[in-house]
């Protein structure tokens, strides 16, 4: 007879904890955008990252300030495909839409 308390006999996976935890607490969403912003790099290229001067998610929004008007025209024309990277990339829909400061 286990009692709620006792520890369970099998190990879990250090991912499935980790997903568990950010459940319970439903701190997926904010473990994602800050994903997103710290990844930027990585998922768009270092000419991209040095570009962009601000970065954030609000309300599934992502919010970019390009500092090249030449670049931020031809992501504003990909935008669709810049959501389908990033959410891609991430492993689950974060953003639904894109807006250029």
């Amino acid at each position: 007879m286990a009692s709620e308390t006792s520890r369970r006999s099998q190990a879990t996976p250090m991912k499935d904890a980790i997903e568990a935890f950010l459940k319970t607490f439903d701190l997926k969403t904010k473990f994602n955008e800050t994903y997103l912003i710290a990844f930027w790099g990585r998922m768009m290229g270092q000419t991209i990252a040095s570009r962009t001067k601000e970065i954030y998610v609000r309300n599934r929004v992502l919010y970019l300030r390009i500092d090249s008007s030449p670049l931020r025209q031809e992501l504003f024309m990909a935008k669709t495909k810049l959501i389908d990277l990033v959410n891609k990339d991430i492993g689950e829909s974060v953003v639904d839409d894109v807006v250029f400061l």
